[in-house]
């Protein structure tokens, strides 16, 4: 099975998502990032039997990036007020930039490893050059290796990045070796395509003509639409009605998703506080372990994994005698439609979940009904594209004062990826852990899920200065997963 479930798809056949183009919602993230709370990039920590063979991952990544144009494109700013950056090839692309190896100092914990992550992560990307990092990681105690990957949310979500990732993944220990690949040579040939391409000084009023005839094509098709509508409200006079009750519900959807529901804000009173800093914390928990306790109490694993994050936090404000009357995150829903590897498809969505006192299985069903509810509201492509198309008419000192604004409504983030169900190897090494982390952009914590091999693996993104101790926030998660498993029958 592929990282999301779909029957499994050669490294050739995949399809790329990947435009010319950022979207609407990738260029929101691109500019929200001028402010460090904001940072939009996420990635992973693999950890590995033995160290890895660095010579023979870089041959690997090399194919990946002769194979993917966008792992060797740069951002190029609009050059227009009415389009979106473009990507273009980086003349002076370094895989030796893109791929580095570190080693821990004795004696190699599993923290001193995380503690690399969440530095590296706080390093802004350099903007003249693609978007992706590798960190190759020797000295892990117990004579393991470590793999950190770095990416900015601009070039894949989680799902396109969990596809990505198969351009380096085996099913075998002892699988073929990957010959070098002239990479020079696919640079060079890319530069010559793109002469007089996207960016050059001769495509400016080539990019304007574009923009302007897709809004003159977005104009007109919302005229013929409206002029339609209008002419069967005459033959059906309760058309009219229906339609401006559904204006006026699309007008409510976008207001919660801005400014949240008509609820009491409710929210943390511990963890108001907010900066640039990141501390990282992991835990894992039987797949099927979770999936059967999530079956018993009548839910799925991801309203496992979100309610034992929220019982977690429940419990760790409780010892610290903190009022806590409910609890705002987010969760993601994919929109994606395609198994293409890379881009973005997802939109977040907003929830909130009161924090009175219940027993671990009225606790689960009050998670799972909510999480069921705001899911439905979300049609096509949700409302983020919608808000990104607004957040780029505006000065971007607006759009990040406002993005930091309701970002600090939220007590935490949550997203669930579907990886590989079976071993997988890179370059000879044995993964044996695998963990994706996702972005805070101004809430408290990130805590992103991601199957693999049998176990579900949680990475807790923290921003420490809200949240002063993420190890017990880690523990109290642990314990709150420990009691789902007994209330739905199974043992952790």
């Amino acid at each position: 099975m592929t990282s999301d479930g779909r029957t499994e798809t050669s490294r050739e056949a995949r399809e790329q998502r990947f435009a010319p183009q950022m979207s609407e919602a990738e260029t929101l993230m691109w500019h929200v990032e001028q402010d460090p709370w904001l940072n939009p990039s996420g990635g992973s920590v693999t950890i590995l039997d033995r160290p890895l063979d660095l010579d023979r991952f870089r041959r690997v990544i090399a194919h990946a990036v002769a194979a993917v144009p966008r792992l060797r494109e740069r951002v190029v700013p609009a050059r227009t007020p009415w389009s979106t950056p473009l990507w273009q090839p980086d003349r002076e692309f370094d895989l030796s930039y893109h791929v580095r190896a570190v080693a821990l100092p004795p004696p190699g914990t599993m923290r001193q490893l995380l503690d690399v992550v969440a530095l590296n992560h706080q390093d802004p990307f350099d903007r003249s050059r693609p978007l992706w990092m590798f960190i190759v990681v020797d000295g892990l105690e117990g004579g393991r290796g470590a793999l950190v990957w770095k990416e900015h949310h601009v070039v894949a979500d989680g799902i396109g990045q969990s596809r990505l990732a198969e351009l380096y993944l085996d099913r075998e220990r002892d699988a073929p070796s990957t010959t070098d690949v002239d990479l020079d040579a696919v640079i060079a040939g890319a530069n010559i395509k793109t002469e007089g391409g996207p960016g050059s000084a001769l495509d400016i009023p080539l990019e304007g003509i574009r923009t302007l005839a897709h809004l003159v094509r977005a104009e007109l098709t919302l005229a013929r639409r409206v002029l339609g509508e209008l002419a069967l409200w005459g033959a059906d006079p309760l058309r009219a009605a229906d339609a401006a009750r559904g204006v006026l519900g699309t007008v409510q959807h976008t207001r919660t998703q801005l400014l949240g529901s008509s609820e009491r804000p409710g929210g943390s009173p511990l963890w108001r506080r907010r900066s640039r800093h990141r501390h990282l914390e992991v835990l894992r928990v039987p797949l099927d372990a979770a999936h059967a306790a999530a079956e018993t109490l009548g839910g799925t694993v991801n309203d496992f994994f979100v309610a034992g994050a929220i019982d977690g936090a429940i419990s760790y404000h409780r010892q610290r005698g903190a009022s806590l009357e409910a609890l705002n995150i987010t969760f993601v829903v994919s929109t994606r439609d395609d198994a293409a590897i890379g881009g973005n498809a997802f939109t977040p969505v907003r929830v909130q979940i009161p924090a009175e006192p219940l027993d671990t299985k009225e606790r689960f069903h009050s998670v799972s009904a909510r999480l069921s509810a705001r899911r439905g509201e979300v049609h096509g492509a949700g409302m983020l594209s919608g808000l990104a198309v607004l957040g780029r008419l505006l000065p971007a000192s607006v759009v990040t004062g406002a993005a930091r604004s309701q970002a600090a409504k939220i007590d935490f983030a949550t997203s669930n990826l579907r990886g590989a169900r079976s071993t997988r190897y890179l370059c000879g090494s044995e993964v044996l852990e695998s963990y994706a982390y996702g972005p805070l952009a101004g809430t408290a914590f990130n805590l992103t899920a991601m199957s693999y091999h049998g176990s579900l693996h949680l990475a807790l993104f923290v921003d420490p200065v809200a949240v002063s101790s993420p190890a017990d926030l880690r523990a109290d998660m642990e314990a709150a997963f420990g009691r789902l498993m007994d209330a739905g029958g199974m043992l952790l």
